[in-house]
Protein backbone atom coordinates (compact mmCIF):
# COMPACT_ATOMS: atom_id res chain seq x y z
CA UNK A 1 0.00 0.00 0.00
CA UNK A 2 0.99 3.49 -0.47
CA UNK A 3 1.94 6.31 2.27
CA UNK A 4 0.69 9.97 2.27
CA UNK A 5 2.36 11.99 4.75
CA UNK A 6 2.48 15.75 6.26
CA UNK A 7 6.07 17.19 7.27
CA UNK A 8 6.05 20.69 8.91
CA UNK A 9 9.55 22.09 9.23
CA UNK A 10 11.33 25.16 9.83
CA UNK A 11 14.19 24.23 7.14
CA UNK A 12 14.05 25.44 3.27
CA UNK A 13 13.83 22.95 0.62
CA UNK A 14 16.81 21.09 0.39
CA UNK A 15 17.32 20.63 4.03
CA UNK A 16 13.72 19.44 4.49
CA UNK A 17 14.26 16.96 1.61
CA UNK A 18 17.63 15.16 3.37
CA UNK A 19 15.08 15.46 6.84
CA UNK A 20 12.28 13.69 5.57
CA UNK A 21 14.28 11.09 3.77
CA UNK A 22 16.10 10.47 7.51
CA UNK A 23 12.89 10.63 9.11
CA UNK A 24 11.95 7.66 6.77
CA UNK A 25 15.04 5.31 7.03
CA UNK A 26 14.25 5.48 10.63
CA UNK A 27 10.95 4.40 10.51
CA UNK A 28 12.14 1.36 8.56
CA UNK A 29 11.88 2.49 4.82
CA UNK A 30 14.52 1.59 2.62
CA UNK A 31 14.57 4.34 0.20
CA UNK A 32 15.03 3.39 -3.88
CA UNK A 33 14.37 6.34 -5.55
CA UNK A 34 13.25 9.98 -4.43
CA UNK A 35 12.32 13.54 -5.94
CA UNK A 36 11.54 16.59 -4.92
CA UNK A 37 8.81 19.13 -6.47
CA UNK A 38 8.42 22.65 -4.90
CA UNK A 39 7.93 26.08 -5.94
CA UNK A 40 10.67 28.84 -5.55
CA UNK A 41 8.30 31.34 -4.16
CA UNK A 42 6.01 29.10 -1.83
CA UNK A 43 7.21 27.69 1.23
CA UNK A 44 5.86 24.42 0.24
CA UNK A 45 6.34 21.51 -1.90
CA UNK A 46 6.30 17.38 -2.48
CA UNK A 47 8.71 14.71 -1.71
CA UNK A 48 8.25 11.15 -3.89
CA UNK A 49 10.16 8.47 -2.17
CA UNK A 50 9.77 4.94 -3.96
CA UNK A 51 10.43 2.38 -0.94
CA UNK A 52 10.09 -1.30 -0.43
CA UNK A 53 7.00 -0.85 1.52
CA UNK A 54 5.88 1.32 -1.23
CA UNK A 55 5.23 4.79 -2.82
CA UNK A 56 5.17 7.63 -0.61
CA UNK A 57 4.08 10.86 -1.27
CA UNK A 58 5.25 13.73 1.41
CA UNK A 59 3.45 17.18 1.23
CA UNK A 60 5.67 19.69 3.45
CA UNK A 61 5.28 23.56 4.81
CA UNK A 62 6.80 25.82 6.72
CA UNK A 63 6.42 25.32 10.59
CA UNK A 64 8.28 25.91 13.80
CA UNK A 65 9.76 22.52 14.47
CA UNK A 66 9.68 19.68 12.26
CA UNK A 67 7.39 16.77 12.60
CA UNK A 68 5.99 14.14 10.43
CA UNK A 69 2.79 12.34 10.33
CA UNK A 70 2.34 9.29 7.52
CA UNK A 71 -1.15 7.38 6.69
CA UNK A 72 -1.61 4.36 4.60
CA UNK A 73 -4.04 4.79 1.89
CA UNK A 74 -5.24 3.17 -1.10
CA UNK A 75 -3.87 4.02 -4.81
CA UNK A 76 -6.98 6.33 -5.86
CA UNK A 77 -5.84 8.54 -2.89
CA UNK A 78 -2.03 8.36 -3.41
CA UNK A 79 -2.63 9.37 -6.95
CA UNK A 80 -5.12 12.16 -6.11
CA UNK A 81 -2.91 13.69 -3.35
CA UNK A 82 0.17 13.78 -5.67
CA UNK A 83 -1.73 15.36 -8.63
CA UNK A 84 -3.31 17.77 -6.45
CA UNK A 85 -0.22 18.59 -4.78
CA UNK A 86 1.39 19.27 -8.13
CA UNK A 87 -1.42 20.99 -9.42
CA UNK A 88 -1.39 23.16 -6.61
CA UNK A 89 2.23 24.58 -6.19
CA UNK A 90 2.82 24.54 -10.04
CA UNK A 91 6.07 22.61 -9.11
CA UNK A 92 9.33 22.64 -10.80
CA UNK A 93 11.35 18.97 -9.99
CA UNK A 94 14.38 19.44 -7.79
Amino acid sequence: MPYIGFVRSPHGPIKTYESILEELRKKGFEIGFSKHHWAGDLPFGLVIVETQNGSVAVRWSLGRKFSLRLEEVDGDTYDEFVEDTIEYTNADSG
